[in-house]
């Protein structure tokens, strides 16, 4: 605390000088003024010699501002309550190796088949399942808890529920408007709109959110990205991503941003085919603004990242973005994200699949940097964890690297404490 200091006040001039009086009386007049000086410094105030009584009564009950009595102590803080989870580290350690390839991997199950994707789940272990197409089976009567009861570890359960043309709920919990007509609402009412919406996805056993899309874009409301993008201006899609995010997360739903490094002005949709994107360079002054901007700001436990099937010159060659080690790179070292990285589908979009078997694209693109790869088929899980745990033994997929994916996937369900 700071403390201000007072110029002392004006001395009294000298008093004239007078003959000495006898030595009795001057010691006694001592004594006096002795016990007047020592009284007045013990309660904290000057003595002027020959003050009248009540100017002198008044200078002893009048106190300075630091003479006033020192606030009482305030009790220490309660220390915060210690975080009950395991850490990361101790539960990928009690996974086998199969396992912890097991929870990077999430794959696709039928809606309408809940007895299938519980089966999925017992015999594989898999991290996660996706829920796409219109069926609705599997997000009613509480049917996802058999699958959570199926799984060695829970199971991370998402869906594409972004708004507009992609949704997954409509049916069940009502329209959600699309990213472009929210951006017409103020941030603060799609932070509700996504909190009530988030509330619906929990309710139904929905964990993971394959949303918001925070492309950068202007292009027609039909074409691939279109009114999926709240907007062509980089600032506006930060904030109402942002937003949406934010509802997510408080109805406890894990958010996924997408499609880095930004599928917004993309030469076509890669679910038919290879497309392009303008250079990184380019990239950098509008489509990645909101990665630098959103992940400065949020907590990278709590919040993922999507990476597109996009050709990006200055950043891949022969392989689309999800494929490339150099995209995790920047990722990672450029904009410092350390939390959890998923691949778009890579089962069924033909900017992949048209070259790679699904074995072979989970292999590769975890061999690239992704922690997951995802992929909407129904399609038998042993072949793709077969292909994986070839690529750790023979050094493909280094057991460290292995690790710290899952250590990063335990922590997005919000299982353990990354320390």
């Amino acid at each position: 605390m700071r403390i201000e200091s007072f110029p002392p006040g004006d001395l009294a001039p000298e008093a004239p000088e007078r003959p000495r009086p006898p030595r009795r009386r001057r010691r006694a007049v001592s004594v006096l003024s002795a016990g007047l000086v020592v009284g007045a410094l013990l309660a904290g105030i000057g003595v002027i010699t020959g003050a009248a009584p009540d100017v002198a009564l008044s200078a002893r009950t009048e106190r300075t501002p630091q003479q006033q009595a020192a606030p009482a102590p305030q009790p220490a803080p309660e220390p915060a309550p210690a975080d009950p989870r395991p850490t990361c580290v101790s539960m990928v350690q009690a996974l086998s190796s199969r396992d912890r390839l097991a929870q990077r991997l999430m794959v696709g199950v039928d809606a309408a088949d809940p007895a299938g994707a519980a089966t999925i789940v017992r015999n594989s272990h898999v991290g996660g399942i996706f829920i796409g197409g219109n069926a609705t089976a599997l997000l009613q009567n509480k049917a996802l808890d058999a699958v959570q009861e199926a799984g060695n570890l829970p199971v991370a359960v998402a869906v594409d529920d972004e708004g507009g043309r992609v949704q997954r709920i409509d049916d069940l919990d009502g329209e959600l408007p699309s990213a472009r007509a929210m951006a017409k609402k103020t941030p603060e009412r799609v932070r509700a709109l996504a909190e009530e919406r988030g509330r619906q996805l929990a309710a139904r056993g929905v964990t993971w959110d394959l949303a918001p899309d925070v492309d950068v874009s202007d292009q027609p409301a039909t074409s691939v990205i279109g009114d999926r993008s709240f907007s062509s201006d980089p600032a506006v899609v930060t904030r109402y991503a942002g937003a949406f995010e934010e509802g997510l997360r408080q109805a406890g739903v894990y958010g996924v941003l997408k499609h880095f490094p930004g599928h917004g002005r993309s030469s076509g949709d890669s679910h038919q085919g290879r497309v392009s994107v303008p250079p990184l360079d380019q990239l950098r002054q509008a489509d990645l603004k909101p990665y630098t901007d959103l992940l400065a700001q949020l907590d990278h436990d709590r919040v993922g990242v999507m990476v597109g099937h996009l050709d990006v010159p200055g950043l891949t060659d022969d392989l689309p973005s999800s494929l490339t080690p150099a995209t995790y790179t920047l990722l990672r070292d450029e904009y410092r994200f350390d939390g959890l990285v998923m691949t778009d589908d890579l089962g069924a979009m033909k900017a992949v699949s048209n070259r790679f078997t699904l074995p072979q694209a989970s292999l590769t693109a975890l061999a690239a940097g992704a922690d997951v790869a995802l992929s909407s088929n129904v399609e038998p899980v042993a072949p793709i964890l077969d292909a994986l745990q070839q690529a750790l033994d023979s050094g493909k997929i280094t057991a460290a690297d292995n690790d710290r994916a899952v250590e990063r996937i335990l922590a997005a369900k919000n299982l353990c404490r990354r320390t």
